[in-house]
């Protein structure tokens, strides 16, 4: 069922998924309007990372392309695989805003003490109603244990 759920709230946009847009597509800007994105960052309980992003928020014309960077910091002593899960405030404007490139489409193994700064690219969609003028990015981290648990029985390099 839940891959049927994630599918559901891939097309709808529900439970703040966005959308994953090819990065070679052209579109339209549109410069007589700017959308404010916020970025947050969290990390499980369950993992001993930092996590934020570099900056608290930038201004984007719907249609051109943006990058926002996050950084991750490993605390401990063991290398980790973490996944990040975004999401999208407002939860309608989550199917205009399309990611190019996210380090939560693969999994992040950071070694003992190691930091990573990590970019995400996105293009907020023109077609977004224009009564929406902020929109916030959220990621929570999560320590993958069945990567993390192979890569210490050395099944995973």
């Amino acid at each position: 069922m839940i891959p049927l759920y994630s599918i559901y709230c891939e097309i709808t946009g529900a439970n703040g998924k966005t959308g994953r847009m090819n990065p070679n597509a052209v579109l339209a800007v549109d410069r007589s309007r700017s959308v404010q994105i916020e970025f947050l960052a969290a990390v499980n309980s369950g993992l001993a990372w930092q996590f934020k992003p570099e900056l608290a928020k930038i201004d984007v014309h719907p249609g051109e392309l943006a990058t926002a960077y996050f950084v991750a910091t490993n605390n401990t002593d063991e290398a980790i695989i973490g996944n990040a899960v975004p999401s999208v405030a407002p939860n309608e404007a989550s199917i205009y805003f399309n990611k190019t490139e996210c380090f939560c489409f693969t999994e992040q193994m950071l070694k003992p003490g190691e930091s990573r700064r990590m970019p995400v690219r996105f293009i907020v969609d023109s077609a977004m109603p224009k009564n929406i003028t902020v929109l916030t990015l959220a990621y929570t981290f999560y320590r993958n244990q069945t990567s993390t648990s192979a890569l210490k029985a050395g099944k995973r390099s």
